[in-house]
């Protein structure tokens, strides 16, 4: 597996993939490879012919007081890894690299980011847009791989691959989960173990308005409810939302099908975790 450390070094690499007929696929990552990144990896093999992954821990989508400092940093262990899963080049820069000296731009995707992770975060989805945008340039026409369990992040990066014309096809990929229906997520390394125990609580709700949406239930202040239930239930958890949104705009419904996203984001002890499921999927999250 190639190492490169500055976008000019992916441009040419990817560039000349390109001129030898290989389509591209991208796989970004802020590191702590998990499962469910390696699982993005696979499906950018199984539709590319060479793969990129990045590890970069963006400091622009963290807020005051967020995690940044804290966020787990392994790359010797992440590259491995990604070797593993038969990734041919990791981008692996340094923040002076993205944003050298004087970067004064900002990328924003106005629709679809104003709720939720949009309004509990303040600029976390332009901190993420800029970075994403960033990525796109200097990788250029390419399949790139997100996970479902950001399905607002996606949508927003779907939205600016396709409002800039940048030539690139966004996947979005389904959740993998623990046994116990956990979205796995580079976070879960932060709870200690009683609060493992308790952070399937979001999926629980996920499952619980799954399974209401089967029984006929279409009001979603009704299935909200079933998502937010067991969250408030759980004395280590705080819920933050919980919400039944249209797919692609987000926007709060009053009526519920089949296609409808149940939306929770709940702290267990301080961990910020997300999850995320379309009302019409199997029950067996």
């Amino acid at each position: 597996m190639e190492v490169v450390t500055t976008p000019a070094e992916l441009r040419r690499r990817t560039a000349a993939w390109r001129r030898q007929g290989h389509r591209v696929g991208l796989v970004p990552t802020m590191g702590a490879i998990h499962a469910g990144h390696l699982s993005l990896c696979d499906r950018a093999r199984a539709g590319c012919t060479r793969v990129v992954a990045s590890i970069f821990i963006n400091p622009l989508q963290f807020g005051t007081g967020e995690d940044l400092e804290r966020y787990p940093r392994d790359p010797v262990a992440d590259q491995e890894r990604l070797r593993d899963a038969g990734v041919d080049c990791c981008f692996l820069p340094e923040p002076r690299a993205m944003y050298p000296r004087g970067f004064a731009t900002r990328v924003s995707v106005e629709r679809g980011t104003e709720r939720w992770e949009g309004a509990v975060r303040p600029g976390h989805f332009a901190g993420v847009a800029t970075v994403v945008a960033k990525l796109f340039v200097a990788t250029g026409p390419c399949w790139a791989y997100f996970g479902d369990k950001d399905a607002q992040q996606a949508q927003m990066v779907a939205r600016l691959a396709h409002d800039l014309d940048t030539g690139i096809r966004v996947v979005v990929c389904p959740t993998v989960r623990e046994p116990d229906g956990l979205a796995l997520s580079s976070r879960n390394r932060y709870l200690d173990p009683e609060s493992r125990q308790a952070a399937p609580c979001l999926a629980q709700g996920l499952r619980a308005a799954v399974a209401a949406f089967a029984a006929g239930t279409r009001g979603a202040a009704a299935l909200a409810e079933h998502v937010a239930a067991p969250v408030r239930d759980q004395p280590l958890a705080e819920l933050e939302y919980a919400a039944i949104v249209h797919p692609r705009t987000f926007a709060p419904l009053r009526r519920a099908d089949a296609r409808s996203r149940a939306l929770v984001a709940a702290s267990i002890r301080g961990v910020r975790l997300l999850d995320t499921i379309i009302l019409g999927a199997p029950a067996g999250l």
